[in-house]
Formats: C-alpha cells, structure tokens, sequence
C-alpha cells in the first residue's frame, strides 16, 4: 500500500516537471507564457490528473490561461505520455492553484493589522521585550531598611 501511494507521489512531480517544461519549451500559444504549473495531484486509479497552475495577472489574464490550457490539453497530455513512456497517460484537468492568492490576502491583512497598531494598542514598535526587567528584580531605594 505505500509503495502505491509513492509511486503515485513520483508519478504526480514527474508529470508536474514534464509539464511545466512543456509549457515552457514547446507551446507557442501566447495564452500560456507565464503559466507556471505547482502541483499535479493523480486520482487513486491513475486515470486523471489534476494540475494546478498559477499565473501573474487579473481575472481576465487568469481566464486566457485557463483557455489556453483546455486547448491545449491534449497536446499536453500525448507529449507528457512519450516523455514518461507512458502507454495510457491520465486524463488532464486544469485548475487555479489559489495558494499564492490566499497568502498574499493574508500578508495585505497582517499589514494592515500592523499598520492599525497605534498608540493607544499597548505595544510600541520601538520596544524591545527582552529589554523588560525581570519580576521581583527591581529595587527600591528608600524603603526604609538601610
């Protein structure tokens, strides 16, 4: 059983690899440069492989990618089969890897909530915390006992 699953984990990075260099070597299409495939997934059977691509742009950008790459699909798909040597290659799906989208709404957020921070938020930016003396290591000069 985990010979299987590390064959489909093999599998899935060489098809990612042969993908991605497909892309970027052979397809003429002006659709797909900058096209940057991050991941394929292969379904239990090995019968379809969902590859996530990412690509710099707005939506319109993103949706000439995502029709260049149905288009070319089986391009894709019989290319990738003879540099793999494989007889029967898995069907191909494309889908928007939302990753890079996602962490980058979160650093927007978090600069945000940094940026918020004020005077009133009870932590200086200025303030070190390791600066901070330790409890019951001050002394009190004057009180009384020398």
């Amino acid at each position: 059983m985990q010979d299987a699953l590390v064959r489909r984990a093999r599998l899935a990075e060489a098809m990612r690899e042969v993908l991605s260099e497909v892309l970027l070597t052979e397809v003429k299409d002006p659709r797909l440069s900058g096209v940057v495939i991050s991941a394929v997934e292969l379904s239990g059977d090995l019968k379809l492989a969902r590859a996530y691509f990412s690509v710099f742009g707005d939506e319109e950008r993103e949706r000439q990618a995502a029709d260049g790459l149905t288009q070319a699909r089986g391009f894709l798909r019989r290319e990738s089969a003879r540099r793999m040597r494989m007889h029967n290659p898995p069907d191909i799906e494309f889908r928007r890897d939302k990753g890079f989208e996602r962490a980058d709404r979160i650093a927007r957020v978090l600069d945000k909530i940094q940026g918020d921070r004020g005077p009133g938020s009870g932590v200086r930016d200025d303030q070190d915390p390791d600066s901070q003396p330790a409890a019951g290591a001050e002394h009190n000069e004057g009180d009384g006992d020398g």
